[in-house]
C-alpha cells in the first residue's frame, strides 16, 4: 500500500519541493563533503552544472524507475556525460534502503573518493532516502554514530528528514561496520 501511496503523492510532492527551493532557503543540492553532493532530483538540465562545476562522476539514485522516467538522466544518458549511474531503488515516504544497497552505495561512493570525482546521491528530495546513504557514507568514513552522521547533514542540509525505520538500519549499519573494531 507504500507503494500505492507514494505514487499518488508523487507529483504533488515533487511540485512542492520546486517550489520551497524558489520560496525559502533550500537549496536542490548540498555538498556533504568533497565526494558527497546530497541533493533532490537532478533534472536534465542540471546535467552540464554536475558535471562542469561540482566534478560528479557517479550518481546514486534511491528512486524507483517511475520516479526518474520523465525528468532525469537515464543511465544511458548519464553514461554518455561521463557519469556513472547506481540505482538503489527505495519507495518513497516508508522506504528504508537495505543493508546490502547500504554497503552498494557506500561502496560506489568510497570509490569515487579514491578517484578525486564527486558523488551526486539523490532521492525525489534529498531529504530521507538519500540522507540515510548519505548518513552510512559519514558512518563508515568516519565511525561517526547515527546521530552524529545525521547531525553533521543536517548542518549542511536543515531540511532532512531520517525517519525512525531510517535511523534504526542506520543502527544496524554502524553495528556491523564501526561496533566491532571499537
Amino acid at each position: 500500500m507504500s507503494g500505492v501511496l507514494a505514487r499518488l503523492l508523487f507529483y504533488p510532492t515533487l511540485a512542492y519541493n520546486v517550489v520551497m527551493e524558489k520560496v525559502s532557503s533550500r537549496r536542490w543540492f548540498d555538498r556533504v563533503d568533497e565526494t558527497v553532493i546530497l541533493g533532490a532530483l537532478p533534472f536534465r538540465s542540471m546535467t552540464k552544472q554536475l558535471v562542469e562545476t561540482e566534478n560528479v562522476r557517479g550518481v546514486i539514485t534511491m528512486n524507483e524507475e517511475y520516479e526518474t522516467k520523465y525528468f532525469c538522466n537515464s543511465a544511458q544518458e548519464w553514461q554518455a556525460a561521463g557519469v556513472e549511474q547506481l540505482r538503489l531503488s527505495t519507495v518513497d515516504l516508508t522506504g528504508v534502503p537495505s543493508m546490502e544497497n547500504l554497503h552498494r552505495g557506500v561502496e560506489f561512493a568510497l570509490q569515487h573518493k579514491e578517484q578525486g570525482t564527486s558523488v551526486y546521491v539523490h532521492c525525489k528530495a534529498g531529504r530521507s532516502r538519500s540522507a540515510t546513504l548519505a548518513a552510512a557514507y559519514l558512518i563508515r568514513l568516519h565511525c561517526w554514530t547515527p546521530d552524529e552522521a545525521c547531525q553533521k547533514l543536517a548542518s549542511v542540509r536543515p531540511h532532512i528528514l531520517v525517519r525512525s525505520a531510517q535511523l534504526e538500519m542506520l543502527r544496524k549499519y554502524y553495528q556491523q561496520i564501526c561496533a566491532q573494531s571499537s
